[in-house]
């Protein structure tokens, strides 16, 4: 039986707090983000500034009543980072941090739906919570708009690395292979999107990602 215990009605409305203040502050960053007084000016500024959020919201006990609040705010961090992303103009040098904020975001989401606790330090789910196999750790709802989430996200991704400069006469696909990344940014959620049964050929998966 699992030790770990949910947050109090005290440390949970403190955090919700702090969070909702994190997410206003990113929100005015971005929004300026053409400014010189903006803290996210940049792609990798913003994936600096929302990483600690993401580890935060992640920490958050897997044991109710607290696990439905981490799937509430991871869900709502997912949809600001995958529509903040393509506000910027893509450049080489940031895909790999990128591709690594996005990857962490994928375990994080297994580890939402096999229930289990953060490890911070290994940066992936860990066993150790022993979680309650009779709750379901997300509704068939939350689990639509996560999937919906990560397809669109992902396809618009696509249409973002469009964008990206490379020298005449070749394909951003070329570059991205040339620097040994195509294979995971094809690979981007399938972890999460086969543990919620989307993946059976090419079902679900964007096709230009393929």
């Amino acid at each position: 039986m699992s030790t770990m215990r949910p947050l109090s009605s005290t440390q949970e409305r403190k955090l919700l707090d702090f969070i909702d203040d994190r997410f206003l502050d990113l929100t005015r960053n971005y929004k300026k983000r053409s400014d010189p007084s903006s803290t996210v000016q940049t792609l990798s500024s913003y994936l600096a500034e929302t990483h600690p959020l993401l580890s935060l919201v992640l920490q958050i006990p897997p044991v109710p009543p607290s696990a439905p609040l981490r799937t509430t705010l991871l869900l709502r961090l997912t949809g600001e980072v995958m529509q903040s992303i393509t506000g910027y103009h893509p450049d080489i040098e940031t895909l790999p941090q990128l591709l690594d904020w996005l990857n962490e975001l994928d375990r994080g989401w297994l580890a939402v739906l096999r229930s289990q606790a953060w490890d911070t330090d290994m940066h992936t789910g860990t066993t150790n919570a022993a979680p309650d196999p009779t709750i379901a750790s997300m509704s068939q709802t939350e689990r639509t708009r996560l999937r919906s989430l990560l397809i669109s996200g992902t396809g618009s991704l696509e249409e973002w690395l469009l964008r990206l400069d490379t020298p005449a006469g070749q394909s951003y696909e070329l570059i991205l292979e040339s620097l040994g990344l195509q294979q995971a940014f094809d690979d981007l959620f399938t972890g999460t999107l086969a543990e919620m049964g989307s993946l059976d050929g090419s079902m679900n998966v964007p096709q230009g990602m393929l």
